[in-house]
């Protein structure tokens, strides 16, 4: 496999994009050591490209079915899955690697991160929690940061991953609009396919919402400065923009539109984070 297959099947790009997600822990816990930043990333890049081949794998047969998703690599026969299941074997083990070198709670933790990371594609043939099930698998990554400087679970590392949670739970709602009616045809699970999709964007309002407020309680717990606080009004912006535009229809332009302003919020958080304790 080229690294042109390699970085499709992986969707390299939104790895680059979480990456400051466990780097904001790292900053919530004041985390100055250049190899806790550097192991944090190995096992992060680890994760993701472990749990997008997961999914590529497992859900081929459906993603054949799907017009959206029946021209990605492993239905067109462009990659062997045996060589998939292998990327995914080794990313897990360098995740496991990357934990151990970080700290003991890292390590018996990302046994259950790799859990989670292969179970996320089979929960929609069952249940429509899916999308928070992606946003708990998402929030590893700011709780491990945090837990890679300190070594043990505080508040704030749960409402940090409760941020992310949220977040990604109520993009992830908006993204299976797309699928609704592929899904009720092949009994999947999904809101959209459950509620519609009015009901779905407004469950996906009040994601964000917890969103909005669990980054409102960390900055307070953490004694955050303005970098901080302008970050999150920056934020909120973001996702007021996001609902907005949904509500016009979803279309393919409206998607795309939708996680293009979505890319700038991880930057944005990391930024203000990282002026916060710059200046302090």
């Amino acid at each position: 496999m080229d690294f042109k297959k390699f970085s499709q099947l992986i969707m390299i790009e939104q790895t680059l994009f979480a990456l400051p997600f466990a780097f904001i822990g790292v900053l919530f816990a004041g985390g100055k050591e250049l190899s806790t930043w550097f192991w944090v990333a190995m096992a992060l890049v680890a994760a993701r490209t472990a749990g997008m081949s997961f999914n590529r794998v497992i859900d081929a047969a459906i993603d054949a079915k799907n017009p959206r998703t029946k021209n990605r690599l492993i239905p067109k026969g462009e990659v062997n899955p045996a060589m998939v299941w292998l990327i995914a074997v080794v990313s897990s083990l360098v995740l496991i690697f990357s934990a151990l070198m970080l700290n003991r709670l890292c390590f018996y933790l990302s046994f259950a991160a790799v859990a989670l990371l292969f179970t996320y594609s089979y929960l929609k043939r069952f249940s429509a929690s899916v999308h928070f099930y992606l946003g708990a698998v998402e929030a590893a990554a700011p709780i491990g940061g945090y837990l890679a400087v300190t070594g043990e679970f505080t508040i704030v590392s749960l409402i940090l991953g409760m941020v992310i949670l949220m977040w990604i739970a109520g993009l992830d709602i908006i993204y299976a609009i797309q699928d609704r009616e592929f899904d009720v045809k092949e009994k999947l699970h999904s809101i959209p396919a459950r509620v519609g999709e009015k009901s779905a964007i407004t469950a996906s309002l009040a994601c964000y919402a917890l969103a909005m407020i669990a980054l409102t309680a960390a900055g307070i717990l953490t004694q955050k400065t303005m970098p901080y606080w302008v970050a999150v009004i920056c934020i909120g912006g973001i996702f007021a923009y996001q609902q907005k535009i949904v509500r016009k229809g979803i279309v393919s332009g409206t998607i795309k539109k939708f996680f293009q302003v979505n890319l700038y919020v991880s930057p944005i958080l990391f930024i203000g984070t990282f002026m916060d304790l710059f200046l302090k």
